[in-house]
């Protein structure tokens, strides 16, 4: 079992009790479990056109987490991607339907209108009134005759729920939602499958391909293409979503499938607002996990071509906290540094020899990056390699403009850089270290001395000492032998880095929430960095 849930069977129903019990008394259910399973209004009174969707579960919050006021009047949830009965259907529309009548609201899949379509036929028998739209958004396939309805189902939820909101006929909200349908485009892509519960996972995306075009309910995509970033990523969706939208002006969703980061959801709506299509979106909504497949590592682009009283019901406030609200898209703002942040830098002067050292030292630490993360993942969080890489290449990119015939300035140079480019508490303990070699060396200390200086610093700021399991265990050493040269100052580094293998706790760092047993037999990556230095400066 590698979900949070009791068993498979129970998953759906024991989920629309947590949703029910975390809205403060906003939602309410149907009696019926397990067979039917509908989130109403706690509010409703019939008054006005109710909006009814669902279908498979899975797609979290899609579509009971968009039940409230000014969208969703009832959601249906059927098992984890599998269509609602037509039981459970007809119950939520005779629930909620009053004079004014109501709107289903369905997604283009064949289980789904064949439910939702004769339920709503036995409600007219009831005598309800009830229309039903059929989102097919899905652009992936655009040869097939019934596309799929993914997360443009979302514009049609929030535009046809926001005119309920105000009172209009359900002719009108019909006919609304037939037209937000009409211009809405949508595709997707994945770097990975989804898990459905119970069932093994499908590895059907090699590493280095994406696949687009999925569907969110794992279904294999148009084709499999080659991933090489975000910016390619958002390219090959842009160049699909491009030839359906003409010359028009759009709003934007940005939706989550489920199992991406935020930090990489900001970094794929930078890419789109830069994207071929970015110049044609003018608001947003996202991004934000809204229609998604489980946990799956992919995400989609909705665009809709909306007028202005689409948009203003688009923008219409709701209490809906699943749904992220929708943004006028501007100019990004840049303000300047306060005063005193924007960094005096020294002037630039030319040393072949301390450029060819600051270089090697660099690429040193570049080749290192891959075994330094590998390493600091057994007792970190795997990043050292890259932040010392990081800084690495900062320092050869601005190589020609720091003092290098100035070694007192160029200590201060390297300090500064550091604490601009260098991520974490290692880059500011590093800026300290060098930055109080520079007030060492300007004092008249000769290399060795200046840098036990800054040494000595780091220690006191940082808290950390010899046997504490970090950098220090191999760099105090390396300081002390280099009196009597670079080979010995290696040696010792090697043996102080080793050391750390044998030390299972650490002081400081990450690596002080660690276990002992996790630690033992590991050397610290930060001591292992300045083992790898001196070695190979010495060769």
């Amino acid at each position: 079992m590698n979900h949070f849930m009791n068993s498979k069977d129970d998953m759906v129903t024991d989920a629309i009790d947590g949703v029910i019990a975390a809205s403060g008394g906003a939602l309410a259910r149907l009696d019926g479990y397990p067979h039917i399973r509908v989130v109403v209004r706690a509010d409703w009174d019939k008054s006005k056109v109710a909006l009814v969707s669902g279908g498979g579960s899975g797609h979290e919050p899609a579509h009971a987490g968009f039940v409230g006021a000014g969208m969703l009047t009832a959601a249906v949830c059927g098992d984890i991607f599998a269509s609602p009965s037509v039981d459970a259907v007809l119950a939520a529309i005779l629930a909620v339907t009053g004079p004014a009548g109501c709107l289903l609201i369905v997604k283009n899949y064949t289980g789904d209108r064949l439910n939702f379509g004769l339920a709503a036929e036995r409600a007219r028998a009831f005598g309800r009134k009830v229309s039903m739209v059929v989102v097919d958004d899905d652009i992936a396939l655009p040869n097939l005759p019934q596309s799929r309805g993914v997360a443009g189902t979302l514009f049609v939820h929030k535009i046809a729920g926001a005119l309920a909101e105000q009172g209009a006929a359900l002719e009108d909200v019909t006919k609304m939602a037939e037209r937000v349908i009409e211009a809405s485009h949508s595709i997707g892509m994945s770097l990975d499958t989804c898990t459905v519960p119970g069932s093994p996972k499908e590895q059907r995306i090699p590493a280095g391909m994406a696949e687009l075009g999925l569907g969110i309910h794992g279904e294999a995509g148009v084709e499999q293409v080659p991933y090489s970033g975000a910016k390619q990523a958002i390219e090959a969706v842009a160049d699909k979503l491009a030839p359906a939208m003409g010359e028009g002006h759009f709003v934007a969703l940005l939706n989550n499938l489920g199992g991406v980061s935020i930090l990489e959801m900001a970094v794929l709506a930078s890419e789109l607002l830069k994207s071929r299509i970015g110049r044609q979106l003018d608001l947003m909504v996202g991004p934000a996990a809204m229609m998604t497949s489980l946990a799956m590592h992919g995400f989609s682009v909705s665009v809709l071509e909306a007028d202005s009283e689409q948009v203003a019901l688009l923008s219409a406030p709701c209490g809906i906290a699943a749904w992220p609200g929708c943004v006028k898209l501007t100019a990004q703002t840049i303000l300047p540094l306060p005063d005193g942040l924007s960094p005096i830098k020294a002037l630039p002067s030319a040393h072949s020899a301390t450029k060819a050292f600051l270089t090697t030292c660099c690429n040193i630490m570049i080749a290192a990056e891959a075994d330094l993360n590998a390493l600091d993942a057994k007792s970190g969080d795997g990043d050292t390699g890259s932040t010392l890489a990081g800084a690495s290449r900062a320092l050869l990119a601005v190589m020609d403009s720091l003092p290098l015939a100035d070694h007192t300035q160029l200590y201060r140079a390297i300090g500064q850089e550091l604490s601009q480019t260098m991520g974490g508490s290692s880059g500011v303990l590093l800026a300290i270290f060098f930055a109080a070699a520079g007030d060492a060396a300007s004092s008249g200390m000769p290399m060795r001395q200046a840098l036990m200086a800054g040494l000595d610093r780091m220690q006191e700021i940082g808290g950390a000492k010899p046997g504490d399991r970090t950098m220090i265990d191999a760099l105090l050493p390396a300081l002390t032998a280099l009196e009597t040269g670079l080979p010995d100052a290696a040696r010792a580094a090697r043996q102080g880095a080793n050391h750390t293998a044998t030390l299972t706790r650490a002081n400081a760092g990450r690596a002080s929430y660690i276990n002992a047993e996790q630690l033992q037999g590991h050397v610290d990556p930060g001591a292992e960095a300045v083992a790898r230095l001196f070695e190979n400066l010495v060769n």
